[in-house]
């Protein structure tokens, strides 16, 4: 999504990446059932963590808050 041309970059883009996989799967965790939204909500649980290491910060609902907008 954007250039990468030194480590700050890098991180920011893991940062970025694991965000996009939390939005992905808070998704599935909407959308899905049964031991299908178990592993979603774990999935989200683990980007949100791995999100959180990259960018030194979090938000109270991972995958969600860049989506408020656009749902409604």
């Amino acid at each position: 999504p954007f250039p990468v041309p030194d480590a700050a970059a890098a991180v920011r883009l893991a940062a970025e990446l694991e965000n996009r996989l939390a939005g992905v799967y808070a998704d599935l965790v909407r959308d899905s059932g049964g031991e299908r939204r178990r592993s979603a909500a774990g999935a989200l649980r683990e980007a949100a963590v791995r999100s959180a290491r990259w960018s030194g910060g979090s938000v109270a609902f991972p995958g969600l808050a860049e989506r408020s907008g656009a749902d409604g």
